[in-house]
């Protein structure tokens, strides 16, 4: 899940943003593209998917799950290896600081922006749907205490939930999610995706219930446009978790992502890990 996620991130890195000409002529799934403002990250992920390795080690510490530990776990992943990809404020800010305290003492958490979605997506592996939904808020009001932000982060953790306990057929998730969050999401997104959080649900959920197969979900999240990392990275990482999703993402995604100390081999750890929860922890 989370090396789908990292693979997604790293190949819609190279199309964030970019000239629509650009994604027509190179998004064939054949190479990872430069980033447009940032050549060094090229076949490297980017926030989404630190911050969701972020929530995934939380979730495996056991550690008790208040505002103060995220935070803490938010700085934590971004001291040990920071990278680009983070707006640039809050780039600045994550290096300025030094623990999760400061964060909270001075962060203002009124965005409506995807930041708290993007990271989502590790919580539904928990068993218990209300457990999810509010560990999901609480991680999200860290930095997105908005009512559009956080659901769209519970959204995105129970469609997560939804594809790994295998709670019913695609055509049914949109009333899965619809009966439990009292909202009525559309899945027919068309046109470029901003940053803003709703907007990148559909845009999600979109490509989740009408692709069959990982290369045409990740080659439809960039034909959108605008901010298609974050688009690609959740719908790879939720779709590997489809049972009746085919994996048939070429061999040099896998290959050609980085492998540094929190590349690659990191990333499928965690993975392992994060999945052993599904029965080794009950109590979560």
């Amino acid at each position: 899940m989370l090396l789908e996620g990292a693979i997604g991130d790293a190949y819609g890195a190279g199309f964030e943003f970019a000239e629509i000409e650009k994604i027509k002529a190179k998004n064939n799934i054949t190479a990872y593209e430069i980033h447009p403002l940032f050549e060094e990250i090229k076949g490297k992920y980017t926030d989404d998917t630190q911050m969701s390795l972020a929530v995934a080690e939380l979730l495996i510490e056991g550690k008790e799950w208040t505002a103060l530990s995220i935070a803490n776990k938010f700085v934590e992943v971004f001291k040990r290896d920071p990278r680009r990809g983070y707006a640039k404020r809050f780039y600045q800010f994550l290096y300025e600081i030094k623990d999760g305290q400061e964060l909270l003492d001075n962060i203002h958490p009124k965005s409506e922006r995807n930041g708290a979605a993007m990271r989502a997506y590790p919580i539904g592996i928990l068993k218990n749907e209300k457990e999810i939904l509010s560990k999901t808020e609480l991680q999200a009001s860290v930095t997105h205490q908005t009512e559009k932000a956080i659901l769209a982060a519970q959204t995105i953790a129970l469609t997560s939930h939804f594809f790994i306990y295998d709670k019913g057929k695609i055509s049914e998730l949109l009333i899965y999610l619809s009966d439990i969050l009292d909202y009525e999401w559309k899945a027919n997104w068309q046109g470029e995706v901003r940053v803003e959080a709703i907007e990148t649900v559909e845009a999600v959920l979109t490509i989740l219930t009408k692709e069959s197969n990982l290369k045409s979900m990740l080659k439809k999240s960039v034909d959108f446009g605008g901010d298609v990392d974050t688009v690609a990275s959740l719908a790879l990482a939720i779709g590997k978790m489809n049972k009746n999703v085919e994996n048939n993402l070429p061999s040099f995604l896998y290959d050609e992502l980085e492998n540094g100390n929190f590349g690659r081999d990191y990333i499928k750890k965690i993975d392992k890990e994060l999945y052993q929860l599904k029965d080794a922890r009950k109590n979560i």
